[in-house]
């Protein structure tokens, strides 16, 4: 077993920025390469980190003796090509959420994992938190699910930009972009690591000029509830995600970025607010980044030798990509491949 695992990185966006700081919170985190497409980003980025090796080349990386695994930050239309080679090289891969653009990629990325014997992993953070946990473990409390609803809405800092006229990743069919890959994936994937893959899709949403939906709303059919998720990209709003059951609700501050946990007896909504009864707080103490614990879990994996996660297990991630595929399918947003 290594005592270091030796990432490199795929991305010099702010997502790369913020993964690596909460990284470098796991002792076992070593961070010694970055790829750009040009010379004098990789410089930048790896001058920022005090990263020791640069590459301009994707194929001269993967072939590289100085790295064991890869985190995957670039656009979503690249997740699967890059990822497969990195496995084909025998490289571990952390690969950012959406995990590819399809079911299909997905698919095809779980296959050469299991050819290679490397691990794989969807870095979708808010499941692998102690507060994640928390809702795990207070789910039979709430007795039978009869409903699960859950909204991430946040007005785009680029889409005022977009509204001018100017061309921008996160709003290109090209790069497998839009809301629901984007956010609205953050309400979907802890409904499906919960309750596994629903029954029926029912999608409406709102297309944008570039053809990619900047909001949606979703009803999706269990077999013994339903679950009412709605994301946007244009437009905020503030409202919790809550499970709920005939024996209590479980109530999430936010369900991107878990700060806060409560517990609703039923009861409590007969005694009611100001009759001294009051939710039960489950949220448990996360000292830690947000991020740390995706690498905590990954470098986990990896050192124990086990190719997947349990939680943002392999079939989780492929049942999301089918359930994103047919909501897209629905709203007829048409990525171009």
């Amino acid at each position: 077993m290594k005592d270091k695992i030796r990432f490199a990185v795929i991305g010099t966006n702010f997502i790369s920025d913020w993964v690596i700081a909460g990284a470098r919170q796991d002792s076992r985190f070593e961070l010694k390469a970055v790829y750009s497409r040009t010379q004098a980003t990789a410089d930048a980025f790896a001058a920022k980190h005090a990263i020791p090796f640069t590459f301009t080349s994707l194929e001269e990386m993967a072939k590289s003796d100085e790295i064991d695994a890869v985190y995957i930050a670039s656009p979503n239309s690249l997740h699967a090509i890059q990822s497969i080679l990195m496995m084909q090289h025998g490289k571990h891969v952390l690969c950012e959420k959406p995990f590819a653009s399809n079911a299909r990629e997905a698919f095809q990325m779980i296959q050469e994992a299991e050819k290679a014997g490397v691990t794989l992993m969807e870095a979708m953070k808010p499941t692998l938190t102690p507060n994640f946990s928390a809702i795990i473990d207070q789910l039979p409390s709430i007795g039978k699910v009869r409903h699960y609803v859950s909204s991430f809405c946040q007005y785009s800092s680029r889409y005022d930009r977009f509204r001018a006229g100017e061309q921008l990743n996160a709003f290109n069919p090209q790069l497998s972009s839009g809301a629901l890959v984007d956010v609205g994936v953050y309400t979907l994937y802890p409904l499906v690591v919960m309750f596994g893959k629903p029954l029926r899709i029912q999608a409406s949403g709102t297309l944008l000029s570039t053809g990619v939906d900047g909001a949606g709303s979703l009803l999706l059919d269990y077999p013994d509830f339903q679950a009412t998720l709605v994301y946007s990209k244009i437009s905020d709003a503030y409202m919790p995600t809550e499970i709920q059951g005939e024996e209590g609700t479980i109530s999430v501050d936010k369900i991107h970025t878990i700060r806060e946990v409560k517990f609703y007896p039923r009861k409590f909504a007969t005694s009611g607010i100001g009759t001294g009864s009051e939710p039960i707080l489950i949220s448990r103490s996360t000292p830690n980044d947000e991020y740390f614990y995706e690498i905590k879990e990954f470098i986990d994996l990896i050192q124990t030798g086990n190719q997947q996660s349990k939680i943002n297990s392999w079939k989780s991630s492929l049942i999301t990509m089918e359930v994103m595929d047919e909501i897209r399918h629905q709203l007829k947003v048409r990525f171009i491949e």
